[in-house]
């Protein structure tokens, strides 16, 4: 899309460029090339250099809104760093259940939808809400798990660590059916969240 944007601001310079061309230097050409051709009128220059300014505007106006449409689509370097650090801050400390059955086979998946979700909500009003990828390390585990972070349009990533400790003191017992002591222990887990530039 950069490159559309280049292209359309080169488009109108050289439309402007047009424009700027004398008719003393038109009439030289087209003798040049055309010696029989008749004769221009004046009235053809003006209604020639309005069309190329207007063509010109156009072009600007365009290119304009496209830039405001890459910005709402892609992710710039700053945009993602910064929304990074907002999410590794807001998770970090943060606490969640786990499964009752100590499977953690999916905590991958997991922990990624959770980082990718909480870079998008701190993207801010610029940013898009969308194109956020938490890539894991081939070593990951519940306890200890990399993530690579990288969103479209960003060269800058991002590597976030998060480490997962228990917290018993925060688990949840559902009562039983009759109303008395369960018998079912909901683990609560802790995390530790922090980052540094680039991959991990």
């Amino acid at each position: 899309m950069t490159g559309m944007i280049v292209f359309g601001f080169v488009l109108a310079a050289v439309l402007v460029g047009m424009a700027c061309v004398t008719k003393a230097r038109v009439r030289a050409v087209r003798q040049a090339l055309n010696p029989s051709a008749p004769e221009l009128p004046d009235a053809a220059f003006t209604v020639g250099r309005v069309v190329l300014l207007g063509m010109a505007g156009l072009g600007v106006f365009t290119t304009v809104q496209l830039m405001g449409a890459s910005d709402s689509v892609e992710w710039s370097d700053d945009e993602l760093t910064g929304a990074a650090g907002q999410a590794v801050t807001a998770l970090d400390g943060s606490s969640r259940f786990g499964d009752i059955f100590g499977d953690d086979s999916g905590f991958d998946d997991e922990y990624a939808t959770m980082i990718e979700d909480e870079v998008v909500e701190h993207g801010g009003g610029d940013a898009p809400q969308h194109g956020v990828d938490a890539a894991p390390a081939a070593a990951n585990e519940a306890s200890d798990a990399l993530y690579t972070v990288a969103a479209s349009g960003a060269k800058a990533t991002v590597c976030v660590h998060v480490e997962r400790t228990r917290s018993k003191g925060d688990d949840y017992e559902p009562p039983g059916v009759a109303g008395g002591s369960g018998t079912v222990t909901v683990p609560s887990y802790e995390f530790t969240v922090t980052s540094r530039a680039g991959d991990c």
